[in-house]
């Protein structure tokens, strides 16, 4: 079978070289076992791919199954994808199979393959490298022989750099990868998909098939689609309907195009995680309190060490002993016993002229509330009232910084 016959049998549209390229080696890698990786944006129709493998290959005859893997919640994907047996967990009133196990002889596309959790991935490595998987709740281990096609619209490496996908899962599911272009690199297929989808619509809903005039045609094909040809069917599809003239120009389409949004370069530190929960936001203040305050107390010290007339009475020298008995330090009345390799320094002279200055201590508030406050009061001052990067300081989500100012009445 030849890149046209499979275009024609599944529907494809385009003659762009990249997009050519891309089902040439589907059809190539389509008679052996070799495990895919699809990758490319969102809406480029990555799920053609896998199908195309799947119908040209001799699994054929066998069952062709479809998961998306960020659809389904990390807690039940384990149950979904291995099986699970009866009272593995609350609810398991039966066993059940897993999606490998009913695929046995045939092939699965796992789709948004970056979702998976850590633990499905050591999993899913095994089943690749070895053709074997344990339901959940069971001791007994099965054989499958599945072809596995992956898909992913992420940045793999990034992804891998940043500890949420196995590096050797990666290149075992990337054994063959495919790469679709996105619709702004396939300018001379944008009109050709435009009047497939308007014939399409048409047909569904009964009404002539809509047309576009050439300055219209002209800005359909400088737009730059970041939705890809998922955005371009549900504009077409809007038109359709919405528009009782047949004949779309410029202006009128321009008004259905989305205004992208400027796309000037702003720093932002990726470093910050911004799936801080309020408890590490408490532990992360204590932490910082404690600092400061193992800082404050080896200042004292210092100062204790080297004044010679400082005086202190029982109380001063319980509260001082308490705040240093893990240093060993004791302070006596009249005198000090100083940390080791410190000379004892001479008493003091009750006729000495010295003045001191007397400073009055005001007492810092240690509550976490009002820590909290002045943290979020300072972030938001800093960056001039803009919650998304005083958010991105603090380590915490835009909103959960949005409901911290209400409940604080903080002013932006």
């Amino acid at each position: 079978m030849n890149i046209q016959q499979v275009k024609q049998r599944f529907g494809i549209i385009g003659n762009a070289t990249l997009l050519n390229r891309a089902i040439e080696v589907a059809i190539q890698v389509a008679p052996t076992d070799i495990s895919v990786l699809v990758t490319g944006e969102s809406g480029t129709g990555k799920e053609i791919i896998p199908q195309v493998i799947h119908h040209i290959s001799a699994r054929k005859h066998g069952e062709y199954i479809a998961v998306n893997c960020g659809a389904i919640p990390e807690g039940t994907i384990d149950s979904e994808l291995f099986g699970h047996e009866k009272g593995s967990f609350t609810g398991a009133s039966g066993s059940r199979q897993g999606y490998f196990e009913v695929a046995n002889g045939g092939t699965i596309f796992l789709d948004e393959v970056a979702e998976l959790p850590m633990q499905t991935q050591v999993r899913l490595l095994r089943v690749l490298e070895t053709g074997e998987f344990i339901r959940v709740g069971s001791s007994k281990v099965i054989k499958t022989n599945v072809r596995v096609v992956a898909a992913t619209n992420e940045n793999m490496l990034r992804a891998i750099s940043s500890g949420k996908f196995r590096e050797d899962l990666y290149y075992r599911l990337n054994t063959v990868p495919i790469q679709l272009p996105p619709l702004r690199d396939r300018s001379d297929d944008i009109h050709l998909i435009f009047r497939k989808f308007a014939q399409d619509f048409a047909d569904k809903y009964r009404m002539p098939p809509i047309k576009l005039t050439d300055d219209a045609v002209d800005l359909l094909v400088a737009y730059p689609w970041p939705g890809n040809i998922r955005q371009l069917k549900n504009l077409v599809e809007q038109l359709s309907v919405i528009e009782t003239v047949r004949e779309i120009n410029a202006l009128l389409l321009d008004s259905y195009l989305p205004k992208l949004a400027d796309k000037s370069p702003v720093r932002i530190n990726e470093s910050v995680n911004e799936t801080f929960s309020e408890r590490e936001i408490m532990y992360k203040f204590l932490f910082e309190m404690k600092k400061d305050l193992t800082e404050l107390k080896k200042l004292v010290v210092e100062l204790i060490s080297q004044g010679e007339n400082i005086h202190l009475n029982n109380d001063q020298t319980a509260v001082v002993n308490r705040i240093y008995s893990d240093l060993n330090e004791h302070i006596n009345t009249g005198s000090r016993t100083l940390p080791p390799g410190r000379p004892d320094l001479p008493a003091p002279n009750k006729n000495s002229s010295e003045v001191f200055e007397t400073h009055e201590v005001f007492e810092e508030s240690l509550s976490l509330e009002d820590r909290e406050k002045e943290l979020i009061q300072k972030a938001l001052e800093k960056h001039r009232g803009k919650r998304k990067y005083a958010a991105s300081e603090l380590g915490i989500s835009e909103r959960t910084l949005y409901r911290k100012i209400k409940e604080y009445n903080l002013a932006e």
